[in-house]
């Protein structure tokens, strides 16, 4: 009986699917506009809309999505989908997180839900269901994107991989085995669109990677491993090939520092010539006055000679509820119709 009373209660919690917003449905542009004339975070949101649609603009522009946070998971993930199937950004940098847990968890299948009501955490706990603020996830579900992983990494020749080329295989999987056709992991092994995880097994991939590592120590056969170094290297080359560059951050934290640090990292290896990152959004609720790189402003980035103070705007607001008309106002003006594209994940091959 009680069983089935945790069964039909945890179904009750996972009743509400999280709809991810569809940029093409609406045109954010006359708003937009308006905003600009506005002040505070309104004025902020137009100018960094000006800034990305001048990125866009730039043909010799290489455009990074820089994401951390869990917008993906509330509800920004079909948005992030279309800007990259739309030609509208070359290359992405992520927390394991957001790409792992979130959209290839949803690639494979499986959904996001609406927290409706938050009882007590640890009833959430009982019922294996894992909470993101007002967002929920069901623990088995994850659970199956960690042996998907541990499965990925079995079928893989046991050498050093870095994060890149790990996640293209993942893309390749969903290409093969997914449920979703917009993954963002799935549309950038088509696109050749390289995504880079500094950090990737702080998310639900260690688990899987972990468990392969020790069944394969345990079997005494050799298993793969990941580069982080390689993630630095990779980058930093794409950063020297590109020339004119352009951020467009959700967050900070680790992915944010990692781009920025390749400007650094390519005048180390004796390219004075690199350039600094001409164009810089960042959107972020942080507080500046911490210290963290959470919260450093673009303009002090510029101090360490990473940013250009001249087209950098940074927007103090919570992502999910401006991302989308900086999106579709980007996506109505159509200027990544005319962008080259790059496919700088095919360098690599």
């Amino acid at each position: 009986m009680t069983e089935a009373l945790n069964t039909n209660r945890k179904a009750e919690l996972l009743s509400t699917v999280v709809e991810h917003i569809d940029i093409t449905s609406f045109d954010a542009r006359p708003i937009v506009d308006q905003m600009k004339n506005m002040s505070f975070t309104s004025r902020d949101l137009g100018r960094a809309t000006d800034i990305y649609n001048q990125m866009l603009a730039d043909p010799d522009c290489t455009i990074f999505l820089v994401i951390a946070g869990s917008t993906s998971a509330g509800g920004c993930m079909d948005l992030y989908a279309k800007l990259l199937e739309s030609n509208m950004i070359d290359g992405v940098v992520a927390t394991g997180a957001s790409i792992v847990d979130m959209d290839f968890f949803e690639g494979l299948g499986h959904k996001h839900y609406q927290a409706l009501e938050v009882p007590d955490d640890d009833t959430l706990r009982s019922l294996l269901i894992d909470r993101i603020y007002d967002t929920y996830i069901d623990e088995e579900q994850l659970q199956d994107c960690d042996h998907t992983i541990y499965e990925i990494a079995n079928s893989l020749e046991a050498r050093p991989y870095s994060s890149r080329e790990f996640i293209r295989a993942m893309g390749k999987y969903l290409a093969e085995n997914g449920k979703k056709e917009n993954s963002l992991v799935k549309l950038a092994y088509e696109h050749d669109v390289p995504i880079f995880c500094p950090a990737f097994v702080d998310s639900s991939a260690g688990f899987g990677l972990v468990k392969h590592q020790v069944d394969r120590a345990k079997e005494g056969k050799p298993y793969m491993v990941l580069d982080a170094i390689a993630d630095f290297r990779e980058l930093t080359d794409i950063k020297i090939k590109a020339g004119t560059t352009g951020l467009l951050m959700i967050g900070g934290g680790v992915p944010k520092n990692f781009i920025q640090d390749t400007v650094v990292c390519a005048e180390i290896l004796g390219h004075d010539d690199v350039q600094v990152h001409k164009y810089a959004v960042q959107i972020t609720v942080a507080d500046v006055r911490d210290g963290a790189c959470s919260s450093s402003t673009l303009q002090e980035a510029a101090s360490w000679g990473k940013v250009n103070t001249g087209i950098e705007q940074m927007v103090f607001a919570e992502a999910g509820s401006v991302m989308p008309l900086l999106a579709s106002d980007a996506y109505h003006r159509g200027l990544w119709k005319d962008r080259p594209k790059r496919r700088w994940g095919a360098s690599f091959d």
